[in-house]
């Protein structure tokens, strides 16, 4: 994955350094607000950057008769923990200082307590909520194009 990003950053960089400050922060606005929306819908269907789902939850123990009927990561997807930065050299979408704890548990399949009453701790699953796909390459060389071309 690195290295399509670097071919990416290859392809966009010369083209890039001929606009004004302003163009590229523009542009770097632009490509981030598209990428958080492409996380937060790809966190919404519950699928890794590969294409691949989500490793399902594990049964849980509940005192109660039912089961769980919230999706997972739910709130972390929402535009107020899922933040995009942009200047005129980079674009970033990261998650909020709140958030980025159990996102990064979830990313990199650390272990953690599982509430903070209980000293329950569990290894999670990785489950990478943020990452670039093949389409999220692909539309930021035709974002780029586009913004050229204008």
């Amino acid at each position: 994955m690195d290295q399509d990003l670097a071919q990416l950053e290859a392809f966009a960089q010369g083209l890039i350094e001929n606009l004004s400050s302003t163009a590229r922060k523009s542009l770097a606005r632009k490509i981030a607000v598209d990428l958080r929306a492409s996380q937060a819908q790809r966190i919404a269907d519950q699928r890794n950057p590969d294409g691949s789902s989500f490793e399902a939850r594990k049964p849980q123990m509940r005192l109660k008769k039912g089961r769980i009927r919230r999706a997972m990561f739910a709130k972390i997807r929402l535009n107020r923990h899922l933040k995009y930065k942009s200047t005129d050299h980079n674009a970033e979408v990261s998650f909020n200082s709140k958030s980025e704890r159990i996102a990064k548990v979830h990313q990199f399949g650390l272990r953690d307590r599982v509430s903070r009453i209980r000293t329950l701790t569990v290894q999670y699953p990785i489950r990478q909520l943020l990452g670039f796909t093949n389409a999220d390459k692909d539309h930021i060389k035709d974002t780029i194009i586009d913004h050229l071309a204008n």
